[in-house]
């Protein structure tokens, strides 16, 4: 399956092996002879097409006038077709007009006028601009109505449920509110919809209880059906009922073009602005995105700046975008209240880690961690889903903030904040230029291709995607000045830079998934330096001479383990010295959960394997406690060891100097070279703030329980009577 991918994909880039080849390697024979004769009227071209594209749909045919994609055609399939055609009919079409539009007809009409002409990708195409504008005016159709009435909502009318965006706004909905919400979900029948979007909500980490279920009504419909796929009777219905309809549902596809997707992008929104000027009127919610801006050399992404050109928009998800939230905006000219809510992308759960693979800033986060490789960009507008699901959720639910555009984008991420965080997680990134960039990862993706993947190579072989790229890697940051204060006044959680710290439960996700690469023990240390002690284990001498390090921040946030090297003398075990061939250091081990007596805590633990000149191996087992006593110095500073292997134990005591501590953990912390200085002397910084607040909650909890002992009264009279 890897070898066909590849192919597919040689094939996409415009290069490779011939059809003949192709088909050879794929199927094993060779390639059937070329008709002699096929049709070469529009009509003709357009029936052959179908007759090839219906072999890889589920319905086994397809209209001349039906998409391709709709009809459940995929992007590998795609390529599959183009071969075929090639092969079959002797016509070659350029991968990008497929995605661009997968109708037949439109196909055959694209070969009768321009055969032989390569596309432009710099450009929208004529017939989709023409489209677009033609899509705009189905919004003067809506009738002119009164504004609702202003309370938050008690029936809400929710699309795109099934989605990873509105799964959260679903939960967030009923964590938030006392509504009960309608889900418009996909499907044959409501056990197969109520089947479908259990599964969707556990598939993120969300709970699908009967607690919840007793306030959702699923009902199956699609929104690219008129009237939702509902009956006209249930949709008049359904319209009295409800007092908010919220539209999360789209179709996110970077290759496909803008007649693949309008039906879905446009048609659909459209469709839930005439379920809300229907009956009593209703507010609309609509989750736009903030592609509404991606084109190249924009300079302001704020709320109410200019929306892109719509002939600067090369992608069809972009257009499809723009369309839904301009022709929403003529809506408001009628009087619906209309709310714009603009994503950027949409990062992992902060909490579960609950991600979608298919978003494009996932797939490039997941690309940067897994080759250690970034293209210059200038920022990142993006957020995680639980701070974009929690602020949407609050504007549904707030009157005073409906009819308003929000960006829901965080606070952008800079190439220099991508790097540096990423360095102190201990994943060192590599700027390469974006041509460079492109060229190296697309060979990676070939040489070891990830099925999760897929899609993001397929995206950065295509001209067209690629200009969404461009856009959204080279645009300025995009400004959210009324969400700020809409976050602020509503005391919900601030914006904050999507950082290392919110990603961990998502790359964790992602490196078990197989697509990105955490920190692993034995990588190049980032941190380090020394620790020298002394003292007696039996009757003779010890000292110690180690090295201690730290491979990323990860590291510590999620096991506060520290890597131990370095060198043991110590008479009474050997006379020479032994090596520490492998150790840890944990800081706080079990969350420094006391001994019985209550008074006294696990500080740091040392375990260590050494080997003596002999060969011999042995074990060391270190301590340092809190208790209480007022030097605390000596508490911090002060081992305890058991030296031991089968049939020898020492146990004694080794303290590091008072001399040494300053010059080798303070002063002598080296850090990797590579880094800058500025990102030297973070990493410094955060290492001793870091260790410093965990040896201070990992010695305050016995001071603590001695006072509560001499304020207990009780127990100080029960003790002077015994």
């Amino acid at each position: 399956m890897s070898e066909q991918r590849a192919t597919a994909e040689s094939i996409e880039r415009g290069g490779g092996l011939s059809v003949d080849e192709l088909l050879a390697s794929v199927t094993g024979v060779a390639a059937a002879p070329r008709p002699a004769a096929f049709p070469r009227d529009v009509e003709g071209v357009a029936a052959a097409i179908a007759a090839a594209a219906g072999r890889h749909l589920p319905e086994g045919e397809l209209a001349t006038d039906a998409d391709f994609f709709n009809a459940g055609g995929t992007s590998l399939q795609a390529v599959d077709l183009v071969a075929e055609l090639e092969a079959e009919l002797g016509i070659e079409f350029d991968l990008d007009e497929v995605f661009a539009d997968a109708r037949p007809i439109s196909l055959a009409r694209r070969w009768a006028d321009s055969a032989g002409v390569a596309p432009d990708h710099t450009k929208a195409r004529p017939d989709d601009l023409k489209q677009m504008l033609a899509d705009l005016a189905l919004a003067d159709r809506l009738p002119f109505l009164d504004v609702p009435e202003p309370l938050p909502p008690k029936r809400i009318l929710l699309t795109g449920a099934t989605g990873f965006l509105g799964s959260h706004m679903l939960l967030d909905l009923l964590r938030h509110s006392d509504a009960h919400v309608y889900c418009v979900v996909r499907a044959a029948d409501e056990e197969s919809a109520v089947a479908r979007l259990g599964d969707a909500l556990r598939s993120f980490r969300l709970p699908w209880s009967s607690e919840l279920r007793r306030r959702v009504t699923v009902l199956p419909g699609d929104i690219r059906e008129p009237r939702l796929g509902l009956t006209e009777q249930r949709w008049l219905a359904l319209a009295s009922e409800v007092d908010s309809v919220v539209g999360v549902a789209a179709a996110v596809d970077f290759l496909r073009g803008y007649q693949s997707l309008r039906s879905a992008n446009v048609l659909g929104a459209l469709t839930l602005a005439e379920f809300a000027a229907t009956g009593r009127p209703k507010p609309l919610h609509h989750i736009s995105s903030i592609a509404v801006f991606n084109e190249v050399g924009i300079t302001a992404m704020g709320e109410d700046d200019p929306l892109a050109h719509a002939d600067r928009l090369i992608s069809g998800y972009d257009q499809t975008k723009w369309t839904a939230e301009v022709a929403l905006r003529r809506a408001r000219d009628h009087g619906l209240v209309v709310t714009a809510l603009r994503p950027g992308g949409i990062g992992g759960h902060t909490k579960t880690g609950a991600h979608n693979p298919q978003d494009l800033s996932s797939g490039l986060l997941s690309i940067f961690a897994r080759y250690r490789t970034v293209p210059g960009f200038r920022y990142l507008n993006a957020a995680p889903v639980d701070w974009v699901s929690r602020v949407a959720a609050a504007v549904v639910c707030e009157p005073d903030a409906w009819g308003f555009d929000y960006n829901l984008t965080g606070i952008p991420a800079t190439l220099d904040d991508v790097v540096s965080d990423m360095a102190l997680s201990g994943m060192h990134l590599r700027v390469q230029d974006w041509d460079e960039w492109r060229v190296e990862t697309l060979a990676r993706l070939e040489a070891d291709p990830i099925p999760e993947l897929a899609f993001m190579a397929r995206v950065l072989q295509s001209p067209t995607a690629l200009k969404l790229c461009e856009a959204t890697l080279k645009g300025p940051a995009a400004r959210a000045d009324r969400t700020n204060a809409l976050v602020e006044a509503l005391e919900l959680p601030p914006a904050t830079v999507y950082s290392g710290q919110d990603q961990l439960k998502a790359f964790e996700e992602l490196a078990e998934a197989g697509l990105a690469r955490l920190p692993q023990k034995g990588d190049e240390p980032y941190l380090w330096f020394s620790e020298t002690t002394e003292g007696f284990v039996g009757d003779a001498p010890c000292s110690m001479a180690l090295t201690l390090s730290i491979a990323s921040m990860y590291q510590l946030v999620r096991e506060r383990r520290v890597d131990v090297t370095g060198e043991i003398v110590c008479p009474a075990v050997h006379a020479a010295p032994l090596t520490v061939e492998s150790g840890d250091l944990w800081v706080r081990p079990e969350e420094s959960i006391p001994l019985q007596d209550g008074l006294k805590h696990p500080l740091l633990r040392y375990h260590l394997r050494l080997r003596d000149a002999d060969g011999g191996v042995w074990r060391l087992e270190g301590h340092k406690y809190s208790h209480v006593h007022w030097n605390v110095w000596r508490q911090c500073t002060t081992l305890t060891v058991e030296i031991s292997r089968e049939g020898s134990r020492f146990t004694g005591e080794v303290v590091v100097p008072r001399s040494s501590y300053v010059r080798d953990q303070i002063d002598g912390i080296k850090v990797n070279p590579r880094l800058t200085g500025r990102e030297q002397r973070a990493a410094k910084l955060t290492w001793l703030a870091w260790f410093g607040m965990e040896m201070s909650r990992g010695l305050l909890p016995p001071f603590a329980r001695a006072a509560a002992d001499l304020l207990d009264l009780r127990r100080a009279r029960a003790t002077e009577e015994h």
